[in-house]
């Protein structure tokens, strides 16, 4: 799977369910060996929660201009027995898993995927024309 923004997410966003600008959203550390993507037709964050590996963080300094969105970078601290971690999924916090909707499957960035054991993991947007999304 490479990078993709989740078709249900679109839709959300293009019917104003999501506001990248206003609402809390979060990112999350996935292992593939619990979780397979199916961009298509996953909607809510219940479909991953499973393989979260760790807390998922608040994006802070979100941006979005011309359709591409950006955010402060992050750093996933305190990480203990983590299994391997192949992808990061952006999603809206509702603040309940099953109308948390999924945004965007990220499996093709600098550090994936982050060996097992690992304690901590930074995450470094893309600082190219995509950033962390385009729409």
């Amino acid at each position: 799977m490479a990078n993709a923004i989740y078709g249900k997410g679109r839709e959300k966003f293009l019917n104003a369910d999501i506001d990248w600008s206003v609402d809390t959203i979060k990112v999350a550390l996935v292992d593939t060996a619990s979780y397979t993507v199916a961009i298509d037709t996953d909607e809510f964050y219940s479909t991953i929660s499973a393989a979260v590996v760790g807390t998922p963080i608040t994006l802070s300094g979100k941006t979005a201009a011309l359709g591409v969105a950006d955010a402060n970078d992050v750093s996933f601290t305190g990480l203990s027995g983590a299994p391997s971690i192949e992808a990061l999924v952006i999603y809206k916090d509702t603040g309940v898993a099953g109308t948390s909707p999924l945004i965007a499957y990220i499996d093709t960035a600098t550090g994936l995927p982050v060996s097992a054991g690992a304690t901590q993991v930074d995450i470094t947007w893309d600082n190219g024309a995509n950033k962390i999304s385009k729409l």
